[in-house]
């Protein structure tokens, strides 16, 4: 599928790793919705893609609320005419162990239930109520072919003080599959990436020493960039035989 004939919905697209996808995207041509809670960070987007190729309109909605997926998806459909694919990008840390001991009061301190399903409503809910309306649409109008992209983490595959972000992860990578398998027969293609340790704000404010440490385990031994992660949903889109596999570009993180 050319990247020029999508109508796209990219959710976390204020900041980081969406911002970029979102931006790219209009800038090859696609029209893109921009989707987050950060109206601030949704206004410098649009200012900044008021002379892409594409189009780039934004809306605010939380993912984890059934009503606001279901406005965003008919607010891309009264814009652009139909929605035919999804980038599945808004995510939230709520890291913690699971138990830890407190030295002083001999008690277990526990990671809350808050936490945990915080992380889950976000970052596995929000993508299935995505995916859900998004496929819906498309089916019932008979619009294909179409592409949803969820993004993932290395995490999937369990990290220290993260039961509920590689819990959700993980989640993530079964139910591409699955969605893939599902929704083949209507022309709508799933695939996953896992990205690694990327440069965004959110490292780029860590102490060198701990970024250098975080790094140890990454044979390349530099973080990636939204860019090449970016490459990874172009290759997606574009590629008309790929669908329900997760795509892992980490720097060799999991070998």
């Amino acid at each position: 599928m050319e990247i020029s004939a999508m109508k796209i919905i990219v959710t976390g697209a204020a900041s980081g790793m969406g911002r970029y996808f979102a931006l790219n995207l209009a800038k090859q041509g696609a029209s893109v919705m921009a989707s987050d809670l950060d109206a601030d960070g949704l206004a410098s987007l649009a200012e900044e893609a008021s002379d892409v190729a594409g189009a780039l309109v934004t809306t605010i909605a939380n993912v984890a609320v059934e009503d606001d997926v279901i406005r965003m998806v008919q607010e891309t459909v009264d814009a652009f005419g139909t929605v035919n694919g999804l980038v599945n990008n808004a995510g939230i840390f709520r890291d913690g162990l699971l138990v830890k001991l407190d030295k002083e009061t001999k008690k277990a301190r526990k990671m809350s239930l808050k936490k945990w399903q915080s992380v889950i409503d976000v970052d596995l809910t929000g993508p299935f109520l995505c995916t859900r309306e998004v496929a819906a649409h498309m089916v019932e109008s008979g619009t294909k072919p179409g592409v949803i992209v969820n993004i993932s983490s290395v995490s999937r595959h369990g990290n220290m003080g993260q039961s509920n972000y590689s819990a959700a992860k993980a989640g993530l990578v079964a139910d591409t599959k699955l969605w893939g398998a599902e929704l083949a027969r209507h022309g709508i293609r799933v695939g996953v990436i896992a990205p690694g340790f990327i440069d965004t704000p959110i490292l780029q404010g860590m102490r060198p020493e701990m970024l250098e440490k975080m790094l140890l385990p990454v044979p390349l031994r530099r973080l990636g960039t939204p860019h090449e992660i970016f490459q990874g949903i172009k290759f997606i889109i574009e590629c008309d035989y790929f669908t329900g596999r997760c795509i892992d570009i980490d720097g060799g993180c999991v070998i």
